[in-house]
């Protein structure tokens, strides 16, 4: 069963206003691609930031873009890619942008 947790206070949001967010994902995300592919991913969606193995076998993405790209960025994380098995996903606002780019480390 997989378990979404969003640690936000709901207010009203400007659409196009870049924020940040740090996304944990656990499961099975290690070994199968998961940081090349949401890379790809948050490139695609012009998101800079970046995606790195944990210790504990989870992965830590930081995220900056628009809130539209982050719906479709924590909707596609939910998932991962085909060999991945996502367990949870948490988000939580970091007040400082990510780095330009998007890079896997």
């Amino acid at each position: 069963m997989q378990q979404v947790i969003v640690s936000e206070e709901l207010k009203p949001v400007d659409e196009t206003a870049a924020v940040t967010r740090r996304y944990r994902i656990t499961g099975r995300v290690q070994g199968v691609f998961f940081r090349a592919s949401t890379q790809a991913r948050a490139q695609a969606l012009g998101i800079s930031g970046y995606a790195v193995n944990l210790a504990d076998g989870s992965v830590e993405v930081l995220a900056t873009g628009t809130e539209v790209a982050h719906r479709q960025l924590h909707a596609w994380l939910q998932r991962g890619p085909d060999a991945a098995d996502v367990v949870s996903v948490t988000a939580l606002p970091v007040a400082d942008a990510a780095p330009t780019g998007f890079s896997t480390g």
